[in-house]
């Protein structure tokens, strides 16, 4: 039998390790494609370069944000005085390597991300869809297997160094959290401020292509879509998956689940039996030409998710003791079973519902790009209502993955749906930043000036990469609803919460100031996008403006300047939206107490849940319209309803890029915090 203490963290250790193993293949199969003639290598560069000094500037305004929470966690620890029952100022250890470990994973999938755009283009000029869809696939890969090796890797030995120390342990998810806030906030506002005046001047005022040459803020633009669709994502979901497993653990702990800790044991080796299963996926991607990529995409996908359910079985059934108790009720090990498979389906179905409503090849996206043949107006009404009406389904789905794991495990099962929803995150991530990658070499392919076929090549991987991309945002949305709920569980065992009473006036303070909160969020960061996208649009008017020839493409467009407002921006306008998701729970705890943070905590996973699905699926329909019409329909490139369908697209920007997304990173953020915290609130 392995020890809870040495034996699951070892294997995490060793799995994760088996996954950055795997990303060292992959990053050498994707530079050993050339990257193609000088001028793609010259975009390829400026855009790594752009990406990259994004993040090295980013990642000093954030250590500032770490180290300042670091000393409140040692402070609030002595403070409590590091007792049994108080904030241990150890925690501070667990955090620091948390936020370090999501940050050495956003780096590295950030740099394979950029390096794999033009060898992706040259790949489709010199061999085709096949070769193109692997590289760019590849590419995503590396990102994904980053995000579950670093992340299990850290866990792992942090659970070896603090065995039997769950409290501890949540430092780690709370340093994760961190770095997430800070990447899908600032990532999301660099891209859609560069998005926004690059859609806006070049292709509505100046009438040019996507991704032509001469508009200033191209290059600006396809940096934003690594920051933010790779890094920020790859942030997102690490966050999400090591938070499932701690909260899972946390919660297996509370309850002394199985004589030797067997509790504690199988978040951990669900993880690990994840990799395995999305390592394995990985080879099934691969398709022939003029085949649909994305039957390729969910190939690799349904592979890992079999093998996920498959091994899942086999550990809670040799693993898990057959009954246990969480001193109301009895469960049973295949009753574990059963939720992790209802976290995994419930996952899966959010994925295939948000397809629905963002893909060309369903009636809610062909509907709003008819609504554009009569203006901007109809066409933003037609986009909102699409995104209010597409909360329905998932809110049923996750519904009923929540009932059924309360009823065959309690809490505890609860917890182990959403490990079962992120055992694959390792594929799940991979398909995702496959998007940008097929993004950015249609962009470097345009720039290039290569031949329309090597376009055409790109164009369709990047349809696929629109719709993985709305999946991925799907399932992180999903998953963040369940390890928000997962983690509320265990900040309600900790903080001896046996009921959440709405006839208590200080509960329902807390509900209301939790349901308002991503309201206020939403409009903080979307207002961020706006101010920064306004700085955009003057500088690119003012390129068109001054730079003689620059519309003849006889002058070269001044690209650093837009790079440095976008990266200028996004760094500025972040803090505030981070600062108050981390003050809110504090301040509502102390002032209010336990009770009411509680309050807090539901409110804004219930009104956080909505609105990050209204705002993303209406984002991804509103762009996936726009693309609808440029392939040929209602006027196509150039007509009326393409001028409002850019506009819509242009709305729906922050909303899928960076004010939906970014809601994930907060209800879960405000429920770690929570947790790491509750001494502080009894």
């Amino acid at each position: 039998m392995l020890n809870a203490s040495i034996g699951a963290p070892a294997l995490c250790v060793v799995a994760g390790l088996a996954a950055l193993l795997f990303a060292m293949v992959l990053t050498k199969r994707v530079t050993s494609v050339a990257p193609g003639d000088e001028k793609m290598v010259e975009i390829m560069d400026s855009i790594h370069e752009g990406a990259m000094a994004f993040l090295g500037r980013q990642y000093k305004t954030l250590l500032i944000f770490i180290a300042a929470l670091a000393i409140v966690i040692v402070g609030a620890g002595m403070l409590t005085g590091g007792t049994a029952e108080g904030l241990n100022p150890l925690t501070a250890v667990p955090f620091l390597v948390g936020a370090c470990c999501s940050i050495l994973a956003g780096n590295i999938g950030m740099r394979i991300a950029t390096k794999a755009n033009a060898r992706t283009a040259n790949a489709a000029s010199q061999s085709g869809l096949n070769k193109a869809l692997s590289v760019a696939f590849s590419g995503g890969a590396v990102m994904g297997m980053s995000v579950v090796g670093l992340g299990l890797v850290g866990l792992g030995v942090i659970v070896m160094i603090f065995p039997g120390q769950a409290d501890i342990v949540n430092g780690f998810g709370l340093g994760a959290s961190s770095v997430a806030l800070f990447g899908r906030v600032g990532g999301g506002i660099y891209t859609k401020a560069a998005d926004v005046g690059a859609d806006l001047v070049g292709k509505v005022e100046a009438g040019i292509p996507e991704d032509d040459p001469r508009n200033p803020a191209v290059i600006a633009d396809n940096v934003g879509d690594n920051v933010g669709d790779v890094a920020g994502m790859g942030s997102d979901l690490f966050e999400s998956y090591v938070g499932s497993v701690i909260a899972a653990i946390a919660l297996g702990a509370s309850m002394a689940i199985g004589a030797n800790g067997e509790g504690v044991m199988v978040p951990m080796l669900l993880a690990a039996w994840g990799i395995a299963a999305s390592i394995i996926g990985t080879f099934f991607v691969r398709t022939g030409e003029g085949k649909n990529p994305q039957k390729a995409l969910d190939a690799g996908t349904y592979v890992a998710t079999v093998l996920s359910i498959i091994g899942t079985f086999a550990i809670c059934k040799f693993v898990l003791p057959e009954s246990f108790s969480d001193g109301v009720n009895t469960y049973t090990n295949m009753g574990v079973f059963i939720a992790s498979v209802a976290g995994l389906i419930a996952g899966t179905l959010i994925g295939k519902i948000t397809e629905y409503y963002t893909s060309t090849e369903y009636k809610p996206v062909k509907d709003i790009a008819a609504s554009c043949e009569t203006g901007t107006a109809t066409n933003i009404i037609s986009g909102i209502a699409t995104g209010m009406i597409s909360t329905g389904l998932p809110i049923v789905v996750i519904s009923i993955g929540i009932f059924a794991a309360y009823y065959f495990a309690g809490l505890y099962g609860i917890a182990i749906a959403a490990v079962g929803m992120l055992s694959t995150t390792g594929i799940v991530v991979a398909v995702d930043a496959y998007g940008p990658i097929s993004d950015n070499a249609g962009g470097i392919a345009e720039m290039a000036g290569l031949d329309h076929s090597v376009r055409e090549i790109t164009d369709n991987l990047d349809a696929v990469g629109n719709t993985t991309a709305a999946i991925g945002k799907g399932f992180a949305i999903g998953s963040a609803a369940l390890t928000a709920l997962a983690l509320f569980s265990a900040y309600t065992q900790a903080a001896g919460v046996a009921s959440i009473d709405i006839m208590n006036p200080m509960v329902v303070i807390g509900l209301f100031l939790g349901g308002m909160l991503p309201f206020l969020f939403s409009a903080m960061t979307m207002q961020a996008v706006g101010r920064s996208a306004s700085h955009m649009i003057t500088e690119v008017r003012r390129q068109f403006r001054e730079i003689p020839g620059l519309m003849e493409g006889k002058a070269k467009p001044d690209y650093a300047r837009c790079v440095d407002i976008s990266t200028t921006a996004a760094l500025r306008e972040m803090v505030a939206p981070a600062v108050m998701a981390v003050v809110a729970p504090l301040f509502v705890g102390l002032v209010l107490g336990a009770e009411a943070l509680g309050g807090l905590l539901a409110g804004s996973l219930v009104t956080g849940f909505l609105l990050a699905v209204m705002m993303s699926n209406a984002g991804g329909a509103w762009d996936n319209a726009k693309k609808y019409i440029e392939n040929g329909h209602h006027g196509g490139k150039g007509s009326d309803a393409h001028a409002a369908a850019v506009n819509g697209d242009t709305v729906g920007d922050p909303f899928k890029d960076t004010s939906g997304p970014s809601i994930n990173v907060l209800i879960k953020l405000m429920t770690i915090i929570a947790l790491v915290f509750v001494p502080l609130f009894l």
